[in-house]
């Protein structure tokens, strides 16, 4: 297995934990499909969907730890950047 994929996917899973902390219905769409991509990823290990949903769910993360700073951590954000770059420059 990819190890850069592999850090994608878990970086994509603790994005959907939080996601579920901030209890926001505004982020329910993001962390569905984020939610399919990780399976999808299991099943095929085609990365595709997770860096697409993974760069979106950055932003998203980004955006609701302005406004709620003690909901994201900064781990998840940094860990989130660091497996999209890794896998943008694989």
């Amino acid at each position: 297995m990819n190890q850069v994929n592999e850090n994608l996917k878990q970086s994509c899973e603790e994005a959907i934990v939080a996601f579920r902390k901030l209890n926001d219905e505004s982020y329910t769409d993001l962390e569905s499909k984020l939610q399919w991509c990780v399976g999808s990823y299991d099943y095929d290990k085609n990365p595709a969907g997770l860096y697409e949903y993974g760069v979106q769910s950055l932003v998203a993360l980004k955006t609701a730890k302005e406004a709620q700073p003690r909901k994201v951590t900064k781990k998840v954000i940094d860990g989130l950047e660091k497996a999209i770059k890794s896998f943008s420059q694989n």
